[in-house]
């Protein structure tokens, strides 16, 4: 007898990978720009130690606030979908059979098999409700995204990445070349571990984040060449 091969998926579902994920970015680039912007001009350690961790709170706290918000009302607005399908389950559960059947034959299912399942589903009112959910929303009723964990990780992330940067010049070096070094060593790492996650060339993955957030920084130095004269 051949037993099943045990896998696991990686959490797609928007949930703390993504905003750990663009936490960390957003902390690294957002920084990185702010001390080049504000190195471009002249300024010195204590002026670019205040901008980064301004810059470090202001973004961790509008992150986390932005990621729960958002998935919050992701969540409501599937809630509120739910709530429809609920009703039309409740009023027209032979309409919503026969959704589930057009929907299965038209990928190949035999429509009596089809029609089997579904008449099965109408007898077990919440089975039917995520069924529908996944086919019609694309979504589990009760896998999703906590806005908490988001915002939590997004803060954390964002925070960590936002720190990298900063870490020269918090030991005490005025060399804004160097604060930009480890920023840029940080891009390339997170980069490359997120290319991993994703079964990436991991090289590829470091590289282009270099370069995007490379382009970043020296878009914001130039304005504050440009200003500080």
């Amino acid at each position: 007898m051949t037993r099943p091969v045990e896998h696991h998926h990686a959490d797609v579902s928007g949930g703390w990978l993504r905003a750990a994920t663009f936490g960390a970015m957003d902390g690294l680039v957002t920084n990185i720009a702010l001390i080049a912007g504000v190195g471009g001009a002249g300024s010195g350690r204590h002026t670019l130690i205040l901008t980064g961790v301004a810059g470090l709170a202001a973004g961790a706290i509008s992150m986390a606030i932005g990621e729960y918000t958002s998935v919050r009302t992701q969540n409501e607005q599937v809630a509120a979908e739910l709530e429809k399908e609920r009703h039309e389950l409740r009023v027209n559960p032979e309409g919503e059979a026969q959704e589930l059947v057009e929907a299965w034959t038209a990928r190949g299912l035999p429509e009596p098999l089809a029609r089997q399942v579904a008449d099965v589903l109408k007898d077990n009112p919440d089975q039917a409700l995520r069924v529908h959910a996944q086919e019609e929303l694309g979504v589990v009723p009760d896998e999703l995204p906590s806005p908490w964990t988001a915002a939590a990780s997004s803060f954390v992330c964002f925070a960590v990445g936002a720190l990298i940067p900063l870490i020269t010049l918090l030991l005490g070096h005025d060399s804004l070349g160097a604060a930009l070094t480890v920023g840029g060593i940080g891009l390339f790492i997170t980069g490359a571990v997120v290319a991993r996650l994703t079964a990436r060339p991991w090289w590829r993955g470091g590289l282009r984040q270099l370069l995007l957030g490379g382009a970043a920084a020296a878009a914001t130095f130039l304005i504050g060449v440009a200003l500080g004269t």
